[in-house]
């Protein structure tokens, strides 16, 4: 009889370090305790799929790994890889999961579509949805107002975000700080962090 299959080792925190920049882990860091790996997992799944992508390949080897990771997602926790860490993470999301395979599907639109990215728009604005379901927020059309506002780039009244989506104040903060003094950008991102607004 073989031994067991050795626990996986790669934690949240490193995944986080390996696929997060430093302005989303800040962000992250804000948001409620039990909602950081539902946080993390989403914005890391985002950019691997933005990895896998990434101009310059093939378009069927970028529907290839596209693929798998749709095959995965569509799998019960239990059956997934257990080499591929991120997966673990998304445990977080498995009440959720269509709303991940649905950011698969944006960016295979972004990629062999011509819709300008309004699917990935769409996926991005749908996870956020399910992100505050799994919060225990009901959906209501401002909440689907702001999430569609920020996976547009469009500014939105942070005073209405729910502290469980805070972290979305934080990296459209980031996102337009643009030339502004590093001081002034994290001072700015304290009290937002903080205050929400």
């Amino acid at each position: 009889m073989s031994d067991p299959a050795p626990p996986l080792t790669t934690s949240m925190h490193d995944i986080a370090e390996e696929w997060l920049t430093p302005p989303e882990r800040l962000a992250i860091a804000y948001a409620p305790r039990a909602l950081r790996p539902a946080w993390t997992g989403l914005l890391a799944l985002d950019r691997r799929l933005a990895d896998a992508a990434r101009a310059g390949r093939e378009p069927i080897m970028i529907q290839l790994r596209l693929a798998w990771w749709r095959d995965r997602l569509a799998e019960p926790a239990e059956k997934r890889p257990r080499g591929e860490p991120l997966l673990a993470v998304l445990v977080a999301w498995d009440e959720e999961c269509a709303a991940l395979g649905a950011l698969v599907d944006g960016w295979e639109a972004q990629v062999v579509g011509e819709d300008g990215g309004a699917a990935l728009d769409a996926a991005r604005a749908g996870a956020i949805v399910a992100l505050a379901r799994l919060a225990g927020i009901a959906p209501t059309p401002a909440l689907s107002t702001l999430a569609t506002d920020w996976a547009h780039g469009h500014g939105f009244d942070t005073t209405t975000v729910p502290r469980a989506l805070r972290p979305l104040v934080l990296i459209d903060h980031f996102d337009r700080a643009g030339d502004a003094a590093p001081w002034r950008v994290m001072l700015g991102a304290l009290r937002k962090g903080w205050l929400g607004r």
